[in-house]
């Protein structure tokens, strides 16, 4: 049998999952049963079921798929027979390149890989999936007569029924129009329907961002929902050029280039509400690709007490925003929350005897009383230009959306230390990280030390559906494998399942985790001493801060999120 290697011990034994004197024991109910090795442990309740095969995963450092999650195009299907996918128990679910990406249940079946990297004649990159996993999805072929098939998408298409074609109106900003483009709008009637719909989809779905992406022989359209990617039947390859231009006279973009990347924007009117959205076309192999930024307004709550920070972190945003001047720094990647985080300490610390400022790249929302310059770079309004006119007028606090330049960053800093509140972002994983950054665009570590009072990294994940969430309680066995402390051993955690409300996805929503570093003689004297972030990092957590993971690994004994999540969005 395939399924006991000796590489599979070890990685068990490693992580501590089972002892050497457990496996007769195993093996002998393994073969009693007639079930494989990876059921025997879970029926002999050694370990949950999805927690044992994520573990594996990340001991053979491969990839851990949920396989009926997935969207897989028929194309892809066609490389490998249905016989073929039975008797390994091997699923293709993506091709880029030259790479075919395979989801297998057993990745030691060399015999597998092998066949497969001739009958494609690419190279094979394998990801773990549970055998159940792969039996739903066998299942599923066999019923509905292909595989990949969104379980939800009945439900995904029915979210439109609440929209009729006459709710969805474009609003202009120039009143007066322009001909030519309605004459090309009446030309392309199904581009037109077709772009309503996919940005209907969007709204009702609550999509940060829709990608329609052109490919040799069809299109697809993706929506990103709670920061992962979701794929839905897409219009015909036919439509894709018409719909492309249609996005383009949105956008006023100039709908005879394609060769160059284009960015514009655009507003609606959906469902009775204003809704932005900002486009980027780029030029790919088969066409042009978009990207369409939603920027809905009614879906934003800009309050700092709501936006699921815990307690102590919140008390500690606030005790430096409350401060006459100085910066506050929040860092993440691109989609983390660093915007409507700011947006909300805006709204919080906001009154009629406060001159506030902001600095844009671009001006995501609107905040009633507060003026917002926007970036253009094609004139000469730079961030730092920006920033260097609005000291002239008086700001009491100053919000630089981002600092990407030493010329911005020095202007900031002295602008924190002359009597000003200034909150800014940067692209870092961790607040310690901050430091080290500053340092590498040439801030000496003095001003650092004397302009910033606190640095805060955050994070987005998703939250568990309430309706369908399943609970377990965390063994120490478990708790050993996944490195966490035992002082969750005991305590009930929860693990998606997936039901209508959620779209059969098992979350609904994201929330905030957090890190924040406050400032402090000890940390002071390590950055002036130029010490390197682990250092400054110790320091941090010596004094109260709470890591990323922690403050994930807290939220996920609250049953408000998964540990799979906590995993996939934080680094230990």
């Amino acid at each position: 049998m395939g399924w006991l290697k000796e590489e599979l011990v070890d990685i068990l034994i490693k992580e501590e999952i089972i002892s050497r004197s457990d496996i007769p024991r195993i093996v002998s109910y393994a073969k009693e049963k007639e079930i494989d090795f990876f059921d025997a442990i879970v029926a002999l309740q050694l370990v949950d079921k999805d927690l044992l095969t994520m573990v594996l995963a990340k001991g053979l450092r491969v990839p851990f798929l949920r396989l009926t999650k997935l969207n897989i195009d028929e194309g892809i299907l066609d490389i490998v027979p249905l016989e073929v996918m039975n008797r390994h128990k091997i699923v293709p679910i993506s091709v880029v390149r030259d790479v075919i990406t395979v989801a297998m249940v057993d990745p030691w079946n060399y015999i597998a890989v092998d066949d497969l990297r001739l009958r494609a004649n690419k190279q094979v990159a394998v990801c773990l999936t549970p055998e159940s996993e792969f039996k739903k999805f066998l299942e599923s072929f066999l019923n509905d007569g292909e595989m990949g098939e969104d379980h939800s998408a009945e439900e995904l298409q029915n979210l439109l029924s609440d929209f009729s074609e006459e709710e969805i109106e474009l609003v202009d900003e120039d009143k007066e129009g322009n001909q030519d483009e309605t004459d090309i709008e009446e030309k392309m009637a199904p581009a037109v329907r077709a772009v309503n719909k996919i940005v209907e989809m969007g709204v009702k779905l609550k999509a940060s961002d829709i990608f329609i992406e052109p490919f040799e022989k069809h299109m697809r359209v993706r929506y990103r929902v709670d920061g992962i990617l979701r794929e839905i039947e897409s219009p015909p390859r036919s439509l894709h050029e018409a719909i492309i231009s249609r996005i383009k006279v949105l956008g006023r973009m100039d709908i005879s280039e394609h060769r160059i990347p284009q960015d514009g924007k655009f507003r609606m009117k959906i469902g009775g509400r204003i809704v932005d959205f900002r486009i980027s076309i780029v030029p790919s192999s088969f066409g042009e690709k978009v990207c369409l930024r939603i920027l809905d307004k009614g879906a934003v709550m800009l309050d700092l007490d709501n936006l699921g920070f815990h307690a102590d972190v919140l008390e500690r945003i606030k005790r430096c925003v409350r401060r006459p001047h100085g910066m506050f720094i929040v860092t993440g990647p691109t989609g983390s929350g660093k915007s409507t985080t700011l947006y909300s300490i805006l709204r919080f610390i906001d009154s009629p005897e406060k001159n506030i400022i902001t600095v844009e790249d671009p001006v995501e929302y609107q905040l009633r009383g507060i003026n917002q310059v926007q970036v253009n770079s094609e004139v000469g309004l730079t961030f730092s230009s920006a920033l260097r006119s609005i000291l002239r007028q008086d700001p009491d606090i100053i919000l630089v959306g981002e600092i990407r330049d030493h010329e911005t960053m020095d202007i900031a800093i002295k602008a924190a230390l002359t009597g000003h509140l200034v909150l800014t972002t940067l692209h870092t994983n961790t607040a310690p990280g901050a430091i080290v950054r500053m340092v590498n665009m040439g801030v000496e570590p003095f001003l650092i030390t004397a302009s910033v009072v606190g640095i805060m990294a955050q994070r987005l994940v998703r939250k568990l559906c309430d309706s369908c969430k399943e609970p377990y309680v965390m063994t120490e066995e478990m708790a050993e494998s996944l490195k966490i402390s035992k002082e969750y051993v005991g305590k009930t955690f929860y693990k998606p399942v997936g039901c209508k409300k959620c779209l059969d996805i098992g979350y609904k929503g994201r929330t905030n985790i957090a890190e924040i570093m406050l400032m402090s003689s000890k940390i002071m004297s390590l950055i002036a001493k130029g010490k390197e972030e682990p250092d400054i990092r110790e320091a941090a957590i010596e004094e109260g801060m709470r890591t990323m993971r922690e403050d994930a690994l807290m939220k996920a004994a609250e049953g408000l999120t998964s540990i799979e999540e906590v995993f996939r969005v934080t680094a230990q």
